[in-house]
């Protein structure tokens, strides 16, 4: 059986960089309230029809495979997490196919939301492992600012989001002891309805234009988050998954050199951090700039790990996520 190794990464993110105090024109907010609840003191938001999901995965895309040293034709198979399509359907797997003149390969889209990423990891590991596929491109792409309450009552949820897009792509390694060591996979679908949106409303309308044609007190059309009972269930869940990982592969906390957590909230990543009692350096963190983009955040803070050297060669590298469904992953790599 083969290896995983991840080859190639990239990230987009829209120019339009949307802070708090931008924010607080919009709803009764403030800079400091914001940070203090979620560490977070910019965001990006598309501000023209030229980003779309799809588009910007296309460009976090392009810069992975010119990292991985590999031509577009050599990618076998495509894995795209989001929860914002740019249609119902058909999935942006497709799209970016053909936006990137890619041969008729296999388009899979993953929908689970904020450990999109790390279930598309999966999936492409296994392809890989089992000898079907030699490069998988996975990406993760969120545009949720045309689906956001920007008023003083969506003010809970609408602060923490960001649009971005970011890439890997996870080729065979003949050298077993590099690579993807394993992936961790979980889901708890009693709370779905805790973090979730229930009625659709990505595409090419924004939301608000959708509900003030119905009825414009219909807040189905708007995420919703019981945000402390998330909280509770998070800082458990991914404590969980990656004891869980460290143990499958005989490992300590102490042998974590990097660990990429989901960009859900810094005090969910500082919660975490505390309980492996890792220092700043072993933990990388980038809320602060670019909110919570869900699908996109753990290959946009990754790649940028990378760039910035955090993330070496024989490093042991852990990546963990937690989101809406309840869904909740790990993914423990030795660089």
């Amino acid at each position: 059986m083969y290896n995983s190794k991840i080859t190639g990464l990239g990230y987009y993110v829209p120019d339009n960089v949307v802070s708090n105090d931008d924010l607080s024109k919009l709803m009764d907010t403030n800079d400091e309230w914001i940070q203090e609840r979620t560490g977070i003191k910019e965001r990006r938001h598309v501000n023209s029809e030229a980003d779309t999901t799809t588009s910007m995965g296309v460009e976090a895309a392009k810069v992975a495979i010119e990292r991985a040293g590999i031509d577009k034709d050599e990618i076998d198979f495509i894995v795209f997490a989001t929860l914002s399509p740019d249609y119902y359907f058909p999935g942006p797997g497709v799209l970016v196919q053909r936006d990137l003149g890619i041969k008729t390969v296999g388009a899979l889209d993953v929908r689970n939301q904020c450990s999109g990423f790390v279930y598309g990891i999966s999936v492409a590991d296994q392809y890989i492992k089992s000898g079907m596929y030699k490069n998988v491109l996975v990406i993760g792409s969120e545009v949720h600012s045309r689906g956001l309450d920007m008023t003083t009552r969506g003010r809970g949820v609408s602060v923490i989001f960001g649009d971005g897009a970011g890439a890997a792509v996870v080729s065979r390694e003949e050298d077993a002891s590099k690579g993807i060591l394993s992936t961790h996979l979980h889901s708890e679908g009693q709370h779905a309805e805790e973090l979730s949106l229930i009625a659709p409303g990505m595409g090419k309308r924004w939301v608000t234009d959708i509900i003030n044609d119905n009825n414009p007190d219909d807040e189905s059309y708007f995420p919703y988050m019981n945000g402390q009972f998330v909280f509770k269930n998070a800082v458990v869940r991914f404590s969980e998954v990656i004891v869980e990982g460290l143990q499958k592969n005989g490992l300590e906390a102490t042998d974590i050199d990097m660990l990429v957590p989901h960009q859900a909230n810094l005090r969910i990543s500082q919660f975490v951090q505390r309980k492996f009692g890792l220092s700043d350096d072993q933990v990388f963190n980038n809320i602060m700039k670019y909110g919570n983009t869900t699908a996109a955040s753990i290959p946009i803070a990754l790649t940028e790990a990378w760039e910035a050297g955090r993330v070496k060669e024989g490093d042991l590298v852990v990546l963990a996520a937690f989101g809406s469904g309840f869904t909740w992953g790990s993914v423990i790599i030795r660089w």
